[in-house]
Parts: C-alpha cells; sequence; structure tokens
C-alpha cells in the first residue's frame, strides 16, 4: 500500500466465495448479452446479504432492531485502528487492555489471521467474548469489524456478543481481509447499500493510513 492510497480490503464477491452453510451461495450471470440485447451486458446477482464482506443491522439478530437504512452511516466512514490479535484463540478484556486503546478510539478492527481472504468456510473461529462490548464502549467504541464470518461462535443460536456489542452500541463489521494490512491507524470506509428492510448488507471496505493529526476532530 502506497503511502496515503487506500487499500481494498474485501472479499472478492465471485461464485466459488465461501458462504454460510445452508444459506444462499452468491452467484452472478450475465442475464442478457450484448448480442441479445443489442446494446449491453446485463448481470444479475444474487446472494445472502451475509457473504463475503459485509455489515450487520441490529435487525439480524433482534425482531426490533434497526435495519440498514436506519443506521447512520457515518459509523462506517473515519478513523480505525487495526491491532494484530492472530496469536490468540480467545479475545477477552485482558487481553484488549495489553493494546492500550486509547479514549476516543471509534473503530476497532481485529486482525486474526495472516491468511489471505479464505477460500472455506471456516470450521472454528477464535472466540470474542461478549464482555468486551462495555470495556470497548467505555472507551468510545461505535464499531467493531473482524475479519471472521461471525463475532460469535460459528454454532451459537444465543449470539452473546452480536446482541452485547448491540446493547452497548457498537455496531458490526465482518468478513475483512487483514493479510498484508500491518497494525494501526487507518481512515475506514465501508459503506453498506441502502437495503429497504435490509438485515445486513455487502460492503466495499478500504482503508487508508492516517498521519499524525488526521481524524482528531471525527
Amino acid at each position: 500500500m502506497e503511502k496515503g492510497g487506500w487499500k481494498d480490503i474485501s472479499q472478492v464477491l465471485q461464485n466459488d466465495i465461501p458462504h454460510w452453510p445452508n444459506d444462499t451461495p452468491f452467484t452472478y450471470e450475465t442475464r442478457f448479452t450484448k448480442e441479445q440485447t443489442g446494446s449491453v451486458n446485463v448481470g444479475r446477482i444474487t446472494s445472502s446479504l451475509h457473504t463475503g464482506t459485509h455489515i450487520d443491522a441490529p435487525y439480524h439478530f433482534t425482531n426490533d432492531g434497526e435495519r440498514v437504512l436506519d443506521l447512520d452511516i457515518n459509523l462506517f466512514i473515519g478513523p480505525a485502528k487495526v491491532i494484530d490479535v492472530s496469536l490468540f484463540d480467545c479475545l477477552d478484556v485482558e487481553l484488549l487492555r495489553s493494546f492500550q486503546l486509547e479514549r476516543g478510539t471509534k473503530r476497532v478492527l481485529l486482525k486474526t489471521t495472516s491468511e489471505d481472504a479464505p477460500t472455506t468456510f471456516p470450521k472454528q473461529i477464535p472466540l470474542i467474548k461478549p464482555e468486551v462490548a462495555p470495556y470497548l464502549a467505555g472507551l468510545g467504541v461505535i464499531l467493531l469489524g473482524v475479519d471472521l464470518p461471525s463475532v460469535d461462535p460459528l454454532t451459537s443460536k444465543e449470539l452473546l456478543t452480536h446482541h452485547e456489542l448491540n446493547k452497548n452500541g457498537i455496531h458490526i463489521l465482518e468478513g475483512l481481509v487483514f493479510a498484508d494490512v500491518v497494525p494501526g491507524d487507518y481512515e475506514l470506509i465501508a459503506l453498506p447499500l441502502p437495503i429497504q428492510d435490509g438485515d445486513g448488507s455487502p460492503v466495499r471496505a478500504v482503508i487508508r493510513p492516517l498521519g499524525k493529526g488526521d481524524g482528531e476532530n471525527e
């Protein structure tokens, strides 16, 4: 990444992208060709809203929760701190404290692996303890991003970390790619699509390094 340049940290949406078991896989097809229409190619996609890099709206896990269009887009734009927790299988308050996050940090992005975008859906992911939510909220965090398909164990039905983050006003960004991203301070843009009644949305997530003093007045 060149100094000051934007880096894409999104998974590529392609027909073999990993997806949640039994959920709708992503597919793209050229539905109408230029030869058929006489003027243009027209593509069609089918997908779950939770495949690849995406945000969860609270409605995803609670029936009275906000939907995508209810969310302030400013949640997904601004300073973010990437921290490398790839050596740990359990992410708890004690671990996060060791990174000495500053009060006023608004967006925390957890790098749990040094690998490229996944080619298969994982069988197990690091555990993010629910109690990190009030700790992060106490620092001023409004968005937690992860390079995982979920902030809860893959077999969880209670989704305790989802609910605790929501209770503490922290929104969720999942499926990021940090393979060659070094820890540090960045500017993040990860805008959801304006999907009416959506419980989530794919995003194109990009970051660029923050210079000294950048983002302080956000």
